[in-house]
């Protein structure tokens, strides 16, 4: 009878689907909730992959969970101390450039990917996508993680630049709900946050409030 993998032999992967979305105002970063070991035996089908590094900063992770955590812990160490030597909140790309400069210089031990997303008085709501060899990139909206192949096409075609704070979040739920229901290793419930210069708001749609796209 086959056996699932042993964790103390293969590490736990977020095989996972992450994205963060702009609208006018704000930000939109997401999450399915489970988590797996060997790519499709599920370990946790309720874990957070929304991190906060930063008072208005988030980032979500694809990849190795273990690697992961460790990056951001390093991450709010170093963007706390950089607080505290400026005297103010640490910008977004600022938050994003630490990441990527984690995930650079370790790039031959770690396995693991980020969006970082988040608001700042500077340049407002901004999304950053970190590779896992360390690139760096800006851009309205991201998608990752396994689920993402599937929802390439919808994410493409239902994006419009300065949408509302609902529509976001309509598109946010509709993409991730597209994802899990391909995605062997994405499920469990869609965890979102909500980032404006008033602050951040979590959200969380529970499995059976998800919105149905085809008779079952």
């Amino acid at each position: 009878m086959d056996r699932p993998p042993n964790p103390q032999n293969t590490g736990v992967s977020t095989g996972t689907t992450i994205l963060a979305v702009k609208f006018n105002g704000g930000v939109i970063i997401g999450s399915d909730s489970r988590a797996s070991i060997g790519g499709s035996y599920v370990s946790n089908k309720m874990i957070n992959k929304l991190i906060q590094v930063h008072d208005k900063i988030f980032c979500c992770i694809a990849g190795s969970l273990a690697d992961a955590q460790a990056v951001t812990k390093m991450a709010k160490f170093q963007l706390s101390f950089h607080s505290i030597q400026m005297e103010a909140p640490p910008l977004v790309k600022a938050a994003a450039s630490v990441l990527k400069e984690l995930c650079y210089n370790n790039r031959e031990e770690l396995q693991a990917g980020f969006i970082t997303a988040g608001w700042d008085r500077k340049r407002g709501p901004q999304v950053y996508t970190v590779s896992m060899g360390g690139m760096l990139i800006s851009q309205p909206f991201t998608i990752g993680g396994s689920g993402s192949t599937f929802i390439y096409g919808y994410a493409d075609a239902k994006f419009k630049p300065d949408m509302s704070r609902e529509e976001c979040l309509q598109f946010t739920t509709n993409a991730l709900t597209l994802a899990i229901g391909r995605d062997n290793v994405s499920g469990g419930v869609v965890h979102m946050v909500v980032i404006t210069e008033d602050g951040v708001e979590h959200v969380v749609v529970p499995g059976d409030k998800l919105p149905k796209f085809h008779d079952e």
